[in-house]
C-alpha cells in the first residue's frame, strides 16, 4: 500500500485545478480499503474518496487524504423472466456499465448515457437525465462504514433519495465509502423519450425501429452537443441544479416571462432550467480571465488553463446572486466544492 504525500490532483479533478492533497492512496478492492482507514495518518485525516473528479471544485489545497478508488468489475448476479441485476464496482466508469447494460439489451439506464463519473457517484447524488433518475433503476448498494470498516448493505429505502440527493449527501455524508451498486434492469424495454431533444434527434438520426440503442446513442450525441469534453477544456459538466419551484410561483413568473419552460414534478411543484436563467441574465459564453461560462450550454462553467478554483466558485456565486435577483430563484451548485 502506497501512500503518497503533497500530491498534486490536478490529474484527478476533470476541472484541471492545481491543487496538492497532503496524503493520497489508491484502493482497488474491499480489504485494501479497509487497511487504508486503520492506517494512522489516514484514520485521523479528513477523507475525500475521488472517483472520475468529475463532480469537484477544487478551491484549496486538501490537508486530509484523497483516496482514488479503483475498484472494478461488472457482471449479471440474478435474473428472472422481467428483470436482471447487475452489480458494478464503484470504481467502473459509469458510461462502461450502461454500455454492458445495452449490449445485454437491458433496459433503463440508456437515457442515463455518458454522464461523467463513476458508478460510486451515481447513488451518492442519484443522478438523472432526460426523464430517468438512478432510483428508477436502483436495487442496493454496499458500502463500507469508515468508523468500524465494516461491509454494510443499503436497499433503496435506506439510500433515502431524492433529486440530487441521498443519504450519503445528508445524514450520511462522511461515514460511508460505497464500493458497488447494483441495478434492477428490464428484459422488456419501455422507452422514454419525451425529455429535452431525444425524438428530434432520434428523427434526424433517421431510427425508425426504437430501440435502447438508439436512444443512448441519441443521448450520447446531444450530450457532446452541448457540453465541452474535460480533456480540452477542464469543467464538472452542469455545475448547477435544476430548481423546483411552487407551482403558483412558476405561473406568476410565467406572466412576466412567458418564454420560460418549466416540466411539472408533483402537483405543486414545477422544475425550471437552470440554463435558461443563466441565459437570460447573460451568462453563457461570458468568459472572465482564463475561466467562464460555456458558449454552448449556460449550465457548464469552464477553466480555459491555469484558472483557481476559488475565481470559478466567486463566478458560481455571482450567477447565483444574478439568478436570484432577477427570478427570485435560489439556485444550488450540484458540483461538490472543496
Amino acid at each position: 500500500m502506497l501512500l503518497q504525500e503533497n500530491f498534486s490532483l490536478k490529474p484527478y479533478n476533470t476541472f484541471g485545478i492545481e491543487v496538492k492533497t497532503r496524503y493520497f492512496a489508491t484502493f482497488e478492492n474491499v480489504a485494501e480499503l479497509q487497511q487504508l482507514l486503520q492506517h494512522p495518518e489516514i484514520a485521523n485525516a479528513e477523507k475525500l474518496i475521488l472517483g472520475g473528479g468529475s463532480n469537484v471544485l477544487f478551491t484549496q489545497d486538501f490537508g486530509g487524504a484523497v483516496l482514488k478508488n479503483n475498484i472494478k468489475g461488472i457482471s449479471v448476479i440474478d435474473q428472472n423472466d422481467d428483470f436482471a441485476f447487475v452489480k458494478a464496482g464503484s470504481g467502473e466508469v459509469w458510461h462502461e456499465m450502461v454500455l454492458f447494460c445495452i449490449e445485454h439489451g437491458l433496459a433503463g439506464v440508456e437515457n442515463l448515457s455518458l454522464i461523467p463519473g463513476t458508478v460510486g457517484a451515481a447513488p451518492l447524488q442519484n443522478i438523472g437525465a432526460y426523464g430517468v433518475e438512478l432510483k428508477d433503476v436502483f436495487e442496493s448498494l454496499e458500502a463500507v462504514n469508515v468508523e468500524t470498516g465494516e461491509l454494510e448493505t443499503f436497499d433503496k429505502a435506506a439510500c433515502d433519495f431524492g433529486y440530487r440527493e441521498s443519504y450519503f449527501k445528508k445524514a450520511g455524508k462522511g461515514k460511508y465509502i460505497i464500493v458497488s451498486v447494483t441495478l434492477k434492469l428490464r428484459k422488456k424495454p419501455e422507452f422514454n423519450t419525451s425529455y429535452g431533444d431525444i425524438q428530434k434527434t432520434l428523427a434526424a438520426m433517421e431510427i425508425t425501429d426504437l430501440n435502447i440503442k438508439a436512444i443512448s446513442e441519441a443521448v450520447c450525441a446531444i450530450r457532446r452537443s452541448k457540453l465541452p469534453d474535460p480533456k480540452a477544456i477542464g469543467n464538472a459538466g452542469s455545475f448547477f441544479k435544476n430548481p423546483e419551484v411552487d407551482k403558483t410561483v412558476y405561473e406568476n413568473l410565467k406572466k412576466v416571462h412567458p418564454d420560460m419552460p418549466g416540466y411539472v414534478v408533483s402537483e405543486t411543484k414545477i422544475k425550471v432550467p437552470a440554463g435558461w436563467l443563466i441565459e437570460q441574465l447573460g451568462w453563457k459564453g461570458k468568459q472572465i480571465e482564463n475561466y467562464g461560462v460555456h458558449k454552448n450550454q449556460a449550465l457548464v462553467l469552464v477553466n480555459y488553463g491555469g484558472a483557481e478554483g476559488n475565481k470559478i466558485k466567486q463566478l458560481a456565486h455571482d450567477i447565483i446572486a444574478s439568478v436570484k435577483e432577477k427570478f427570485g430563484i435560489e439556485l444550488s451548485p450540484e458540483v461538490n466544492i472543496h
